[in-house]
């Protein structure tokens, strides 16, 4: 799969999708692994993410509505991939269907600094 595969494939499937694209755009680091995995069993890893982000007090743009997308989805095999900024600063999971010609959830964001994951622990998130 090439960059402008993955950047056509990159819509408005979750809010995440834009700044994956606007990542790419700029250089980011991009993989897609063979692997194919059923949706629901993402979305079950997923929805425990999202419950321990928010129990810290962050929220990941897209997970959510990919973790609606994946329960949606249930039995059909996905790939899986990863989007990592140039400059280390925001991250992105990708899910793709089973030939990788279709992204079906996109899910990340910023990450953490290290002040902020020092303040959330001290809080007792």
């Amino acid at each position: 799969m090439t960059r402008d595969d993955l950047l056509a494939m990159l819509g408005e499937q979750t809010p995440a999708c834009g700044p994956a694209r606007t990542a790419l755009i700029a250089g980011a680091d991009f993989v897609v692994w063979d692997g194919l995995v059923p949706a629901n069993r993402h979305a079950g890893v997923f929805r425990g993410r999202m419950h321990r982000s928010l129990k810290r007090g962050r929220t990941i743009d897209g997970l959510a509505e990919s973790v609606d997308i994946l329960l949606r989805a249930g039995e059909e095999p996905l790939r899986t991939g990863s989007i990592d900024a140039v400059d280390k600063s925001s991250w992105f999971t990708i899910f793709l269907n089973s030939m990788a010609t279709a992204v079906v959830a996109c899910c990340g964001g910023r990450r953490a600094t290290t002040m902020e994951w020092a303040v959330s622990s001290e809080s007792g998130a």
